[in-house]
This record gives structure tokens, sequence and C-alpha cells, in this order.
């Protein structure tokens, strides 16, 4: 079918005998055919033939969503409106003329027109309970955006409390709370009990839950088994990227090649490639910018395609036919990620880097990119993927912006004389038990403040009585205004020392830190996201800033805020190896990932590719769900691996386990355990 067969008078006349159905086929068949245009033009044919049409309403719906999809949300909204006007209780409309307003920025009349929807729901069916939960969880969205985090919180536990098996919604609710600071995290209703959030949570909020890579291991797992899923379309094989002449073919695939924090991390990435060795796809699924770091990587790139508009099937294709050899993920669980694509398996070897902090937990997710501090040997057990080591794991931006203007501490809030402890972390970064070793380190040392990111006004009071309850003054607690990234900058030397979360620790923030002269002290856990900032520290010459256990941080952070002079000292050791230190060394950096990425081709081509391990991370979850990870602080638990090893032993009595790589291993304690 072309648009010379079906031109648009074709069209127009052929619409005026369709029935409802025939339209509904005839507009599927343009869409596959790529023939978008032709769609709202048979759509308004239909609706100018047929204005008494008792399923009017219903095409009316069905051409708004066309004229979506060409960006005509004017056009769109009009047609919706006509359709609540024809059939006021068809909830569809009240939704999806919610999202246009929404996507206009005029969130308050979405709200409106959402509540509208939901108060004229009538008897409860299965059809009015979805539609009555995605009106919730739409006005949800937007309240969020309006920061009113507690109504947007009660919509999403309603939503929950009719429909118990939306995972998106259980994963929305948890970093909500996990962004307010409103412990606990896990807070159970009626119908909604500590298993099912545990169960439901998003890997990249486990990061920040618990300083338990297991449990992380498995929630990454049963996220990807259920809300990535098996890939539509056939496994492909890769004529091109098996030709083993010429330059190796590296895919760099990202949603944040712009301006955002993993953007400026690999600003000089790509341009610091050897073209004598590596030809460099950049493939970008990220929103429409023009910004001018997106327009750095599109020239920095050897070639670029943008597939934020191809469907899953699509984009793989062309990733195939560039021969890509080594695909490089740089989302992993993360925002606009695109893993349906990555499941399809479009190169030979896929590499899981940067985006996200900790394993995959999938199957088609070769190897991980970190160090040696990040992943130390005896940590390899908590990834499936094969651990792939650079000199430090992390890039950094060393053409950064900075302000020329710099603050007083008066002109920022904080007092002229006195300790200032500073955390730039986002407050969803910001565990419980974090908070109360800060407020020991204050208690440590009078006339401290504690200098950290602003939030909500709802949030900040949160933090601050939280700390009047135990005995610190509230206006001890002092909260930086969201500024522009060069005045943030600008700002950091203001503070003394930067205190690290745990167990989601600073990464381009305590790069900053550190580029800004600022001292970072930090406590590396055993999970990965809690381990970044000391291989950052130590990349950066000052070892002695990385803490082992909570005693130590706590300890090490009220010394130098009794001795300014010692800390004045690590900050003058930090100014001398700023221009030397491995931290900022980024062509030593761009020169091993070259050196990795041939290692890991070479194992494909000599049949070695690892093969990631899945084995009992089911039954891991399981257990998971048993234990209270928010009463018990499993960063302070001496024997991490016998603590778990004696909560599985337990489970495989009830229900035995098969061998696996991990901790099911020692007969006596799984006795009759089988090879899987």
């Amino acid at each position: 079918m072309t648009n010379d067969i079906l031109s648009p008078a074709l069209l127009t006349s052929m619409a005026a005998s369709f029935s409802v159905t025939d339209l509904i086929k005839t507009a599927e068949t343009l869409k596959h055919s790529g023939q978008t245009a032709s769609i709202e033009t048979v759509y308004a044919a239909w609706l100018g033939h047929h204005p008494d049409d008792p399923l009017r309403y219903a095409v009316l719906f069905n051409y708004s969503v066309a004229l979506q999809d060409v960006g005509k949300l004017d056009a769109a909204q009009e047609s919706l409106e006509q359709a609540i006007a024809l059939h006021p209780e068809f909830m569809p409309a009240y939704i999806n003329l919610g999202r246009i307003y929404e996507r206009q920025g005029k969130i308050g009349l979405a709200v409106i027109q959402w509540s509208a929807g939901l108060a004229k729901m009538g008897a409860v069916t299965g059809t009015a309970v979805m539609h009555k939960t995605t009106a919730l969880n739409q006005s949800a969205r937007a309240l969020e955006a309006l920061n009113q985090d507690e109504s947007a919180e009660n919509m999403l536990r309603e939503s929950l409390q009719l429909d118990r098996q939306q995972r998106e919604v259980v994963q929305h609710l948890i970093a909500l709370r996990q962004r307010q600071c409103e412990w606990p995290v896990l807070l159970p209703s009626e119908r909604v009990d500590p298993t099912l959030l545990l169960e439901g949570m998003s890997p990249l909020s486990a990061g920040a839950f618990a300083d338990d890579p297991i449990l992380q291991l498995a929630v990454a797992a049963r996220y990807n088994l259920l809300d990535v899923g098996l890939p539509e379309g056939a496994h492909f094989s890769w004529p091109k990227a098996m030709e083993k002449t010429g330059k190796l073919r590296i895919g760099y695939l990202s949603s944040d090649m712009r301006e955002h924090a993993m953007g400026y991390l690999m600003t000089e990435i790509f341009g610091l490639h050897d073209r004598s060795k590596v030809e460099v796809h950049a493939y970008y699924c990220g929103i429409e910018t023009n910004d001018g770091l997106h327009g750095k990587y599109k020239s920095d790139a050897d070639h670029w395609t943008s597939i934020s508009q191809m469907d899953d099937a699509a984009a793989a294709r062309k990733i195939v036919d560039d021969g890509i050899q080594v695909l490089v993920d740089c989302n992993g669980y993360t925002r606009d990620a695109r893993l349906k694509l990555v499941a399809l398996r479009p190169a030979p070897v896929i590499i899981n880097w940067l985006g996200y902090p900790g394993t995959m937990a999938s199957p088609y997710h070769h190897y991980i990119i970190a160090d040696d501090w990040i992943i130390p040997e005896n940590h390899e057990l908590y990834y499936t993927e094969k651990v792939l080591r650079l000199p430090c794991y992390q890039p950094s931006n060393r053409t950064r912006t900075v302000a020329p203007e710099r603050p007083t501490r008066a002109e920022a809030g904080l007092p002229e004389e006195g300790m200032v402890y500073c955390c730039f972390n986002g407050l969803h970064k910001v565990h419980r038990f974090t908070f109360d070793r800060w407020l020991s380190i204050l208690a440590g040392v009078p006339g401290s403040v504690l200098w950290l990111l602003g939030s909500s006004e709802t949030v900040e009071k949160r933090l601050r009585d939280y700390a009047a309850g135990r005995g610190i003054a509230g206006e001890r607690i002092v909260f930086a205004p969201k500024v522009k990234n060069p005045n943030h900058l600008a700002r950091y030397p203001l503070a003394d020392l930067f205190l690290d979360t745990t167990p989601y620790g600073a990464h381009t923030t305590a790069s900053d830190a550190l580029w800004m002269g600022v001292p970072v002290l930090t406590l590396s856990g055993r999970s990965f996201a809690s381990r970044v900032c000391g291989s950052l520290v130590r990349a950066a010459g000052l070892p002695e800033m990385v803490c082992e256990t909570p005693e130590a941080f706590v300890e090490r952070a009220v010394a130098f805020g009794k001795d300014p002079q010692s800390l004045r000292a690590v900050r003058e050791k930090l100014g001398d190896v700023h221009d030397s230190c491995v931290l900022f060394d980024m062509p030593l950096l761009v020169s091993k990932l070259e050196e990795l990425y041939a290692q890991a081709f070479e194992a494909f081509t000599a049949d070695r590719l690892p093969r990631p391990d899945l084995t009992n991370l089911d039954a891991y979850l399981e257990v998971a769900t048993r234990m209270d990870h928010e009463a018990q602080d499993v960063q302070s638990l001496g024997d991490y691996h016998g603590w778990w090893s004696e909560q599985l032993a337990k489970r495989h009595r009830l229900r035995p386990l098969a061998r696996d790589r991990r901790l099911v291993t020692d007969v006596e304690k799984f006795p009759g355990i089988e090879e899987h």
C-alpha cells in the first residue's frame, strides 16, 4: 500500500461508505504502513459524512489520538471535548483530555479533568475500576509535578487499594516516599502489605533502600522478568558485526546525551576515543532537546541516530545493520531506558555501564564495568554480569562551567563561623540511618550546621522536625535553593566537608565537590551504589577519607569538626593532586575502556562470552521479604553472608533450593542441594 494508491481524495471518497469497524481497520493498516498523515485524513472524512452515528464519540476519541501523534494538541483537545459532549460517561476521553492539558503545561486543568471523570464513576465494574485507577494515577503524577506530594501519595494509595497488581504504581509510591524522606518507606495499608511493596520496588529505589546487594540483585531480576519481560520478535543474527576486520564498532545507547547528570559525566568520552581503534555510534533515546551539550554529543560521535521515535524492533534492526559489535547500555534501570530493545540482543556483546549503579540481573547483559574498589573480587557474587574494571569507574567533566561570582556564607544563609558540613545529593538518597548519623555528628560538633539541597517546604520541615526530636535545633539544618549548575558549583567552597549518603552515595555530586576542592567523607558499604563515592575519593588521592564502618564515619567527621586544621591539610592535598589524579584523567579512562571493549569482543569471537546465572533469584527475593530492612541496618552487620545463609537455609528446609554460584553452595548448610 502506497500513498500513490490511497491519495487523500480517494481516502475521502472511500470514508463515506465505511462502517466504524472498516474505519478502524483502515486506520490500523495505514499506521502499520507508515502513512500517519492519511490516518488523520480518513478520520476527518468519516466524521464529515457521519454527523449522527451513535459511535461518533468513539471515532472522535480515535481521531484525537491520531492528532496527538502528529502534535496537533489543540485539534485533539477539541475532538475530545466533542466526544465528552456526546457521551459524558466515556472515561477514556476524560483521561486523554487531561493528558493533553498536562502536555500543554495546564496542570491544574488536567487534574480538574481527571477529577471530573472520577466524579462520573458509576457501578463498580472491571472497566470502571480500570478507568478510576488510571485517572488516580494520572492525577498523582500531575500533582507531584506541582509539589503536592501528600495529595499525590494519597491518590496512589487509593489506586493500589483498588488494584494491587499495579507494579508501576508501587514503584511510583516508593520513589515518592523516598524523595520526601518519609520513613518507613514501605508503609503498609489495608490491602497493601510490605511484601507486595518490596516485591514491586524498582531496582533504582532498591539501591537507596538498603545496603543489601543480594536484595538488590533479586529485585533487579524480578523487575527484568516482569517489567521488561520477553522481547517481541525474533532473535537477531549479526552478519556485519561478525566481520572481524577494521575498527571495533562501539554503540552507546543512552537517553542522557544532553544536559543531564549522566550527560555531564560523559561529556568528553566520544571525543577522546582513538579513531584508529574504534568507530563510535551513538543511539539517543531521550527527550527532544537542542541544548549545547546535546549538540556536542552529535558532533563528537562518528555516527548519530535518534531512536526516540523508533519502535524497539526498528531500533534494534538499525543497530544490527550498523554492525555494532559492543553495545554499551548507559541507562540500565533508569528513566527513558529502552530495555525491551536491549532484550532483542541487537549486538553480540552487551555491557552495563554508568547509568545504573548495580547489576541488571538480566540474561542479556554480559558485562558490568566497575573498578577494584566498587566490586572487589569477593563481591562478584552480587552480580550476574562478568566484571570488567577501569582504574576508576566514573568519568568526570573537566570542562565544567563555574560562575565567576562566588557567594559569601551570609548570602547562602550559612553562619560565618563554625563547621559547615554539606551534602548536595538528592534527598531521595537520604536514608534514615544516614540522617541519624549526621545528627550524631552535629551533636558532637557544637555550632556546626548541615547544608542540604533544597526541597519542598513540607520535606524541609519534616527533616528539621526530625532533627529537633533528637535534640538538634532545626535551624542547624540549612537548605540551599536550587540554582543553575554553574552557580551551584560556585557555592561549593563555602562548605568545609561533604558528608556522603549511604546506601546510595554521591556520584556526580562527589566529582563536583572534589573538582571544587571540597573534601568528601564517605562510608563504603557492600552494594555498588554505596561504593562509587569511595572509588572517586580514592581516585582523587584521598583514601583516608573512605570509612568502612558507620562508627568510623561519625568519629572521623566529628574529629574534623573539632580540628579544622587537619581538614585544611586534606583540602591542600586535594589541591596539589587536582590536575594529576586518576579521577580527572579522562584520556586514561577512555584508553582503558577501549581495551575492555576489545577484550569483551575477543571473548565473544573465541566462544567465551559469559553467561549470566539467574539461579534461585526468585527464592532470594522471597527470603528478603521476611527481613525488616528498615529496622535492621544491614550495613552494620559483621557477618553479612552468614546472616543471609541462615535465612536461605531455613527456606531450603521448607522448599529445597538448587546449587548456585552465590550462597547456596555448602552441602552441610544445604543438604541435598542439586545442580541446576
